[in-house]
């Protein structure tokens, strides 16, 4: 068992790593696409299974991934073993029986029960320790998504309520009605929008772990990405505006410059871009599928950075610098 630092997550007694594993990459996305390329099943789970030894035992998933396949997988992954994990899933975009996602939100109390109940089954569990209202649906209150999940807490079915990609205001709203323990939101030197909405400020305030998902951009900070034509021909990032023509190369500028402070302190630049999202003081969930980057981004955890460090990344990759949308129009 590593020797992994744990911290609260949020103020209501949930403890995890400082870095967990976001499996959405294990298995194909949304209509087929490849997440972030192949993975064979066997690797999958042996990915699955090392990050319990190394104490990454904050598992991430949804669902949407897959859809429905995600959960199965690591269902099947934690089979015999499920006291060890801390198992996070999500609902809100809505999926049908047959596993296709329909195009839409749906965070009505029916429907939230209906994934719930699903979810278990797939999880192979009779509880979830932390359930995510994956995005707010516009035509339903917030309180009302949250309110039938605080019953699932009731009826021992979650132990802990998320929140996923939720703006200040409805945060604030949200935990009103029940303690939100994390708010999860895409976040990396490459991507600091919660800093300039004012999210991670409000999660502060009110006592909320924040997660950062996507902490290496997607991949992208990683360094292994240096043309549009190393992304598979089914990889979704291909269709990300952050990746492509002109704002791929522009983005490329910054990873260089980012390569350049890792080589100079002897790690990858995963590693320095994981390392500055953990010195802010967040749990971070990065996705891999294979035991070398999981190791690897296990040792980041383990790096300090210096306040000149901190510094100097922020002159290099300041607050805005990433060229393009996050996500296409329409997600």
């Amino acid at each position: 068992m590593s020797n992994l630092k744990r911290v609260s997550l949020g103020s209501q007694g949930l403890e995890v790593p400082v870095e967990g594993l976001g499996c959405m990459g294990m298995t194909s996305g949304v209509g087929g696409m490849s997440v972030y390329g192949e993975a064979d099943e066997q690797e999958r789970l042996a990915t699955l299974h090392r990050a319990l030894e190394l104490g990454v035992n904050l598992l991430d998933t949804a669902d949407l991934y897959g859809p429905l396949l995600n959960e199965q997988l690591v269902g099947r992954a934690i089979a015999g073993r499920r006291r060890e994990v801390i198992l996070a899933t999500k609902f809100g975009f809505e999926v049908d029986d047959s596993g296709t996602f329909t195009g839409q939100l749906n965070g009505h109390p029916a429907y939230a029960r209906k994934c719930l109940e699903r979810s278990l089954r797939n999880l192979r569990t009779e509880y979830v320790d932390l359930y995510y209202l994956h995005r707010q649906d516009p035509q339903v209150p917030i309180e009302d998504s949250i309110g039938e999940m605080s019953r699932f807490v009731e009826e021992g079915k979650v132990r802990y309520l998320g929140v996923s990609e939720t703006p200040a205001e409805a945060l604030r709203r949200a935990h009103a009605v029940h303690p939100i323990t994390a708010l999860q939101t895409e976040y990396s030197l490459f991507d600091r929008g919660v800093e300039e909405t004012g999210a991670l400020r409000a999660a502060r305030e009110l006592g909320i772990g924040f997660v950062a998902y996507s902490p290496l951009g997607r991949g992208f900070l990683s360094g292994d990405i240096k043309s549009p034509d190393d992304f598979e021909a089914n990889d979704s990032r291909r269709i990300f505006p952050r990746f492509q023509g002109e704002n791929f190369y522009k983005n490329l500028e910054l990873v260089q410059k980012l390569e350049t402070l890792a080589a100079a302190k002897g790690v990858t630049s995963a590693q320095l871009a994981l390392a500055w999202v953990l010195a802010q003081g967040v749990v971070a969930i990065p996705g891999t599928k294979r035991r070398k980057y999981l190791e690897q981004n296990v040792a980041a955890a383990h790096l300090t950075l210096s306040p000149q460090e901190l510094a100097e990344l922020d002159a290099v990759v300041p607050v805005g610098s990433a060229v393009g949308a996050a996500y296409p129009e329409g997600f």
